[in-house]
């Protein structure tokens, strides 16, 4: 018999911040129509149903610079399909096509670098209010931070480089606080065994009393929501519990440069 998933989309109430940096280059026998502004402004209202919101953007000789922010549901191999299938419609309805180069980049940014992050969960288990501090000892047992993974390295494909990190919580339902040794185990274990699956790399962990920190590297071609899921649900299968999560989430975006960089590039 098939098990069904307790959490999805539809019965969720994720809180998200999900920022990208696209780069789109045009071969050099073409060239960008002078209203290209113009024209990115009539399409935001088509991303915006996508689930695309872009927030600002540079052309720059044959390059154009845009971020955006989106829903979780999008993956960032969908993003970059409705950017530059948009500006490409658009540009040959207004007469004046334009021919991307197979070549582009996606990275993930955010309001904080992946040094921040990674020491932001690496800290979990020094600034929690325990009583005992053999406790603390324990619990520091099931903090991971993968030195070795070097995030700044994008993933290569023959259409372009991405560079995909994503930062996420869960919280365990009610607030109810995790005792036993055993359980912490479990979801630090199985978090790894879950992304070697699905084709993730965790930079950092921290398994906490009464929720989960997770940084890691994900699969261009699943969204933030789905990699969420993946970890929502098969963490509660392993702990026994259906309700074993809060039914919501975080997930941030982060990535060698914060927003600011971008801002003032």
């Amino acid at each position: 018999m098939e098990i069904k998933p307790l959490y999805e989309p539809h019965n969720l109430s994720p809180a998200y911040r999900l920022r990208y940096n696209w780069t789109g280059w045009i071969d050099d026998s073409s060239s960008f129509p002078e209203n290209i502004s113009g024209i990115l402004s009539s399409i935001s209202p088509f991303w915006e149903k996508d689930g695309i919101h872009l927030l600002e953007h540079k052309i720059k000789n044959n390059a154009i610079f845009a971020t955006v922010s989106s829903k979780p549901s999008l993956s960032p191999v969908l993003i970059c399909s409705r950017l530059k299938g948009r500006i490409q419609h658009s540009c040959r309805e207004e007469g004046s096509p334009v021919r991307f180069s197979r070549k582009l980049s996606l990275r993930s940014i955010g309001e904080n670098t992946a040094d921040e992050v990674t020491g932001y969960i690496a800290k979990q288990v020094a600034k929690e209010e325990l009583a005992d501090e053999r406790y603390r000892e324990i619990l520091q047992k099931y903090t991971e931070v993968k030195r070795s993974l070097d995030l700044s390295d994008p993933r290569q494909t023959k259409s372009g480089m991405y560079w995909y990190n994503l930062h996420f919580v869960l919280v365990v339902s009610g607030r109810y606080r995790i005792e036993n040794e055993e359980s912490f185990e479990k979801l630090k274990t199985c978090s790894f065994k879950i992304a070697e699956k699905k084709g993730y790399e965790i930079k950092a962990l921290s398994v906490m009393p009464e929720h989960l920190h997770v940084a890691l590297r994900g699969n261009i071609e699943q969204s933030p929501e789905e990699i969420v899921l993946a970890f929502q649900n098969n963490l509660a299968y392993v702990m026994g519990m259906l309700y074993f999560w809060e039914f919501n989430y975080y997930v941030g975006t982060f990535g060698e440069y914060d927003m600011g960089i971008v801002r003032h590039a």
